[in-house]
C-alpha cells in the first residue's frame, strides 16, 4: 500500500549520500538496499526527518543539517583512556569507530564510541563521532507505505516477514 507523501507513522524508504562540509562522503546507501525508517519515531536525525516531511516517492532533495539537529555539539569531558582489562575478553573485540554501551553508577545505560585502540587501552568518547559536524544529505525517496500497528508500537519498521531485532 503506497501513500502520497512523507508523514508520521509511515515507513519511508530512501537512498542517501551523507557528506561533510568539505564534500567528503561519510556514508551512503547507494549501491545497496534503500534504508527504511518510521517517520516521526526519531529513527533518523531530526534535521533530516523534518527535511523529508511532505516529500513524495521520486523526490530528490538536498538537506543540510546543523549539529544541533544532527548528532549534537561536543560537550563534556575529552575522550578517556580505559585499560583493555576493563572489558570482557580483554577488549579483543574493540575496533575504532565501534559503539559500545556502558553502565553508569546509577545502573543507567549510555553509549560510548571507541575512538582509538592501543596495546593496553581503548580511548572512549561519549560524543557521537559526527558531533559538531554539519551534515549534507542528498536523498531520494524511493517508497512510502503505511506502518503496521506493530511497527508503530515498536517505533521502527520491520523487515519482510515480520519482526527482526
Amino acid at each position: 500500500m503506497s501513500t502520497s507523501s512523507v508523514a508520521n507513522n509511515l515507513v519511508v524508504s530512501i537512498h542517501y549520500t551523507l557528506k561533510n562540509a568539505d564534500g567528503e562522503t561519510l556514508d551512503s546507501s547507494r549501491g545497496g538496499e534503500a534504508m527504511e525508517y518510521l517517520h516521526g519515531a526519531s529513527n533518523i536525525v531530526p534535521g533530516l526527518e523534518s527535511g523529508l516531511a511532505g516529500k513524495s516517492v521520486g523526490d530528490k532533495v538536498a538537506v543540510v543539517v546543523e549539529p544541533t539537529d544532527g548528532y549534537g555539539v561536543r560537550q563534556g569531558p575529552e575522550p578517556q583512556k580505559v585499560p583493555l582489562t576493563s572489558f570482557p575478553d580483554g577488549g579483543k573485540q574493540l575496533q575504532e569507530g565501534m559503539q559500545i554501551v556502558a553502565q553508569g553508577p546509577d545502573d543507567s545505560m549510555f553509549p560510548l564510541w571507541v575512538v582509538g585502540v592501543g596495546d593496553d587501552h581503548a580511548v572512549l568518547d561519549h560524543n557521537h563521532p559526527l558531533a559538531d559536524v554539519t551534515l549534507h544529505f542528498d536523498v531520494e525517496v524511493t517508497a512510502i507505505r503505511a506502518a503496521s500497528e506493530e511497527e508503530i508500537e515498536h517505533g521502527h519498521p520491520h523487515g519482510p516477514g515480520g519482526h527482526h531485532h
